[in-house]
């Protein structure tokens, strides 16, 4: 079934519409529009400075940033939990699409419920501001938005040819970043510039957004068949299985394989811990930094996010995967060494937002390539997938978690170096992976 699938344009097509549905969660919800109404309703400023940024959850004590880090946090340890079963139950049973819709549903209308998240700091100066079940939406859109990754991810390998891979995954990123765009010019206009209603509608139209285009998605993906045919065996005992068996293969029989996941670990809780919380960093680091220049910047990222993926895209071609991605982290390197040092006022930070821009979607595009060329010949490509999103999630977690801890303790700046340390680590991780025909460019295959 799935070599007649292979580079099928509809099939093709109907796989990257789906990231043009579902990346209005990450860049509206978790980058652009929510972070700056959380900072809104949980700071109080003077000058563009943040004086006070106390806030309670159910009677514990925290700073602003440093709770959302761990309530997104908590959100990639249950996908990491989760997922990794519900992916062997997906094979098993032959549900990825059920699942992949499942976890959609979840995250969008989650996206809407952040429509009662007040926009307004509801207290007075000097007093935290008590956060209750308003948050919750953020953590359980979260959970979707991640969830629904591992089966939509699972499918490259099914619907596009390995040579067709760098290019197929570049343009679903790419597809993102443009509808996500789109949907944030349409609010900026309509809520912030026209006001012409509150700010908070702007969830309900990410979830409107979301699921209005994954349904076309859904329509035309294809079913999969079960892996398992033994009816006296339980899905979740097959679930565990399956995950079992993919694991031992993993760790004893694909060196390139697993080393590549050590170092995805490393630099993509980097990459990933920047997007979440650039915009606190920036809110509470840059003075006089305006919403509309946060906004402005997130979308110089989502376009330069467009160039980049292809650029690399294209480089990978030449000089292979691996010396494509080591490329991208030593820009990252670079660039927090940049924001550590030297980013004080808005014009610095819209050079940081510019570089991060052009290797974002390349590191991003060419990681899910990577790994998907590595994959064996195997059925069970949810599965697989769900080690891929486990590493993802775990680092995501250590990521959010390490960046709000050193806040906690120290400041927010201190945070960066942590972001050093697991883009080197990553990188030398990298260093150890073996040289493979399917990771070459064309001038070295």
């Amino acid at each position: 079934m799935a070599e007649l699938l292979q580079n099928n344009k509809k099939t093709l097509f109907a796989w990257t519409l789906y990231d043009w549905a579902n990346s209005v969660y990450p860049l509206i919800i978790s980058s652009a529009i929510f972070p700056v109404v959380y900072e809104n309703a949980t700071s109080y400023k003077v000058d563009g400075k943040t004086i006070f940024d106390q806030i309670t959850f159910f009677g514990h004590a925290f700073k602003n940033t440093e709770f959302y880090a761990y309530l997104v946090c908590v959100s990639y340890i249950v996908v990491a939990l989760l997922t990794p079963l519900l992916s062997g139950i997906a094979d098993a049973g032959g549900k990825r699409k059920l699942f992949m819709q499942f976890f959609c549903f979840l995250g969008a209308f989650s996206s809407g419920l952040l429509y009662f998240f007040p926009t307004k700091n509801p207290g007075v100066a000097g007093q935290a501001v008590e956060l209750g079940w308003t948050i919750l939406p953020l953590f359980f859109g979260s959970i979707g938005f991640w969830g629904s990754l591992v089966y939509y991810n699972s499918y490259l390998p099914e619907i596009a040819s390995p040579d067709e891979q760098d290019k197929v995954s570049a343009r679903g990123f790419t597809m993102g970043y443009l509808g996500s765009s789109s949907l944030l010019i349409a609010i900026l206009v309509v809520f912030v510039f026209q006001k012409i209603a509150p700010i908070s509608w702007a969830f309900p139209l990410v979830s409107l957004w979301w699921i209005g285009f994954a349904i076309y998605s859904f329509y035309h993906l294809p079913k999969t068949q079960p892996t398992q045919h033994k009816p006296n065996v339980g899905l979740f005992s097959a679930g565990f299985k399956e995950i079992n068996k993919v694991f031992a293969e993993i760790r004893t029989q694909h060196l390139a394989l697993k080393r590549f996941l050590y170092s995805y670990f490393m630099f993509n809780m980097a990459v990933q811990t920047i997007m979440v919380m650039a915009v606190s960093f920036a809110s509470k680091e840059i003075i006089g930094i305006q919403p509309a220049d946060l906004i402005t910047s997130i979308l110089l990222i989502q376009f330069l996010g467009v160039a980049g993926a292809f650029i690399m895209s294209r480089l990978s071609k030449k000089v292979g995967n691996i010396k494509t991605l080591m490329l991208s982290i030593i820009i990252w390197i670079g660039l927090c060494i940049y924001v550590y040092q030297f980013v004080y006022k808005p014009w610095q930070f819209y050079i940081a937002a510019a570089i991060v821009g052009l290797v974002m979607g390349g590191i991003q595009s060419i990681s899910r390539s990577t790994y998907s060329k590595l994959l064996p010949e195997t059925e069970d490509n949810t599965s697989y997938f769900s080690f891929f999103d486990l590493a993802e999630k775990i680092g995501l977690a250590i990521g959010t978690f390490s960046f709000g801890l050193i806040e906690g303790y120290l400041d927010i700046r201190s945070s960066i170096l942590a972001l050093i340390a697991f883009f080197v680590i990553g990188l030398l991780l990298l260093f150890q992976v073996p040289k493979t025909r399917q990771l070459s460019g064309e001038n070295d295959a």
